[in-house]
């Protein structure tokens, strides 16, 4: 049965001898929104941008929009496109807008194409457009995605928190990921589960969490993949709560929908459950701290740290002021703390990780690290990062 679906259309004219009108739309259950963007044919520079929002999932969504005229300027075919847009627009505003402006991108340069062939045509009325693309007219420089860019490698670096893990030279290190979204079981993912492992391997990394949006992993299926590729695959679910969104791990039901937070507190601990507040402050200090008037003391009085077992403070889709706004609220309140990439796309993940002192090889393993509180987030692969930071909506 159909439960999702998604539909994506960019409709592409010319506006005049020198301008292309692109209009781009995304809608689906979750999210709805369009962008009206003028490129200019002879360079593919961008003009203007124009977005909306018709529907999303929270009050700070909509704030994204001044941001988009962050890509006013950027030219389509010029090195490194694709990494601007998803730092000015995906990490700054919202990676859906970011995708969807991508999509018109690509788009354009197909239209600019198929206007160069009708030029050719002049002199060669019996062109065919297969013919036109041999015979060598050269092919736009395409905007990069995610999984396109470079992968530097750099060594792993800590971050140091109030929550330190028990150390020893002679004691085992286990890097976890436990953050990352598959497609299509988070209908806002890019990511096919067999390519996020592949690359969370070569990577170095020890093994993933996959929390998909309210969605529950088989375990047998999950047990499938592990054997298939000979790495660490653990099962947690991002719920969605009236206070934020929440990682919780141990819980077996299909939670749905928008839940309360004090009632997701309670099935967690009927099941012996651990629950880490993920990206607590995204959208938050987007007009900067001073501005906002919000200080960790008045953050530590949000009701919603008195629900959850760890906060995430390292998170690949918020901006750093919100990663180390929420390490100090965090330290404050002597909470344990996590990071995890909160990858959507293949290339995103492992950007941060969660190092526990220990061997894990289960999901009980994971249970009674977590209960223990024998990790601390780490900056894992953070040079892979599309663009630099800030982030996302």
């Amino acid at each position: 049965m159909l439960k999702f679906a998604r539909n994506k259309l960019v409709d592409v004219s010319q506006k005049d001898m020198e301008t292309l009108s692109v209009h781009g739309v995304l809608d689906d259950d979750i999210y709805s929104i369009d962008l009206d963007v003028l490129i200019r044919i002879a360079d593919l520079e961008i003009l203007s941008i124009d977005g909306r929002w018709h529907r999303w999932t929270t009050p700070e969504c909509p704030r994204a929009i001044p941001f988009l005229q962050g890509a006013v300027g950027f030219r389509i075919g010029e090195e490194g496109f694709g990494q601007k847009v998803h730092k000015v627009v995906g990490r700054k505003a919202c990676r859906h807008f970011a995708n969807l402006l991508l999509e018109c991108c690509h788009s354009a340069t197909e239209a600019v194409r198929i206007l160069e062939w009708e030029k050719s045509k002049e002199a060669n009325p019996n062109l065919e457009f297969p013919e036109f693309r041999l015979e060598g007219t050269p092919e736009p420089a395409m905007p990069q995605t995610a999984a396109a860019l470079p992968t530097p490698e750099p060594p792993r670096r800590r971050i140091q928190h109030v929550r330190k893990a028990k150390r020893g030279a002679s004691i085992a290190r286990t890097t976890i990921d436990l953050h990352v979204h598959t497609s299509p079981a988070s209908p806002c993912s890019s990511a096919p589960v067999d390519s996020l492992i592949e690359e969370a391997k070569r990577i170095g990394l020890d093994g993933i969490c996959l929390t998909d949006h309210n969605y529950v992993w088989d375990r047998d299926r999950v047990e499938e993949l592990r054997q298939r590729h000979g790495f660490l695959i653990l099962r947690g679910n991002e719920i969605t709560t009236n206070q934020g969104d929440i990682l919780v791990f141990g819980l077996e039901k299909n939670i749905q929908g928008i839940v309360d937070l004090k009632d997701l507190r309670r099935e967690v601990d009927e099941a012996g459950g651990f629950m880490i507040v993920a990206h607590p402050f995204r959208g938050f200090l987007v007009v900067g701290v001073d501005q906002a008037g919000l200080t960790p003391e008045k953050a530590m009085a949000r009701p919603l740290f008195r629900y959850v077992d760890a906060v995430e403070v390292l998170n690949g889709k918020v901006t750093e002021s919100e990663n180390d706004f929420a390490s100090r609220v965090t330290e404050g309140l002597g909470l344990p703390a996590t990071g995890g990439s909160d990858a959507h796309e293949v290339g995103e993940v492992g950007l941060y990780a969660t190092e526990f002192y220990g061997t894990i090889e289960s999901e009980e393993d994971l249970l009674n690290a977590l209960k223990n509180g024998d990790f601390s987030p780490v900056v894992f692969q953070k040079a892979k990062q599309i663009g630099a930071r800030p982030p996302s909506a």
